[in-house]
């Protein structure tokens, strides 16, 4: 039986995650036995926050095709071989639609265990692909690596709510992109001047 990635949790232990939703400590493995062999090489990786479980898995590629070559070329200058880009769109098509009865019956004892929804992505040829992904309003809607950072500012301290986290990461990004802002800030006001000075009723 395969195991699990542990799963990249976040927040300080015993913090305001277990205070109101239930341990999602051992995710990494209930998706290990839950998950069919089948489905990727290896393990699961999951990404974890209060809102979200994040399942991401590598998919299985057929075997490549070694790369036209020169007739100059040597057998060790052959290029490598390569898997045709359309070729992996199609595997992760099909993988998407006939995965998904399962993946909605997983995801719903998923969210019944650990009460937080369940989104789904895979990894092909080097490159993360997501099938689905819950945006949170948090004054705006924001998916998970960036609550993930408003998280880490409030399990530190140093805000005391999500919001507030974000009012505190623009007053920063403002802080050091001020002279970029201004920038952008004259450029604006140059095209609007340029608007004034152009033929009326256009």
């Amino acid at each position: 039986m395969r195991h699990g990635h542990r799963g990249h949790g976040f927040g300080r232990p015993g913090g305001w995650q277990q205070a109101d939703l239930p341990d999602a400590a051992d995710a990494a493995d209930w998706f290990a036995g839950r998950l069919p062999a089948d489905w990727f090489t290896g393990p699961a990786t999951l990404e974890i926050d209060r809102d979200e479980i994040v399942v991401i898995g590598e998919l299985p590629l057929p075997a490549a095709e070694p790369a036209a070559a020169e007739t100059t070329d040597t057998p060790q200058d052959a290029p490598p071989a390569e898997v045709p880009k359309a070729t992996v769109e199609g595997l992760v098509s099909r993988f998407r639609e006939s995965t998904r009865p399962a993946r909605m019956q997983i995801a719903q004892e998923a969210q019944a265990r650990y009460g937080r929804n369940v989104a789904w992505g895979i990894t092909a040829d080097g490159e993360r692909i997501m099938f689905t992904h819950l945006a949170v309003p948090v004054m705006t809607r924001l998916r998970q690596p960036e609550r993930k950072v408003l998280d880490t500012l409030v399990d530190s301290g140093v805000a005391r709510s999500r919001s507030d986290a974000l009012a505190w990461t623009v007053r920063l990004a403002g802080k050091h992109a001020e002279e970029w802002l201004e920038e952008l800030r004259s450029a604006m006001r140059k095209v609007d001047d340029l608007r004034s000075e152009g033929p009326q009723g256009l």
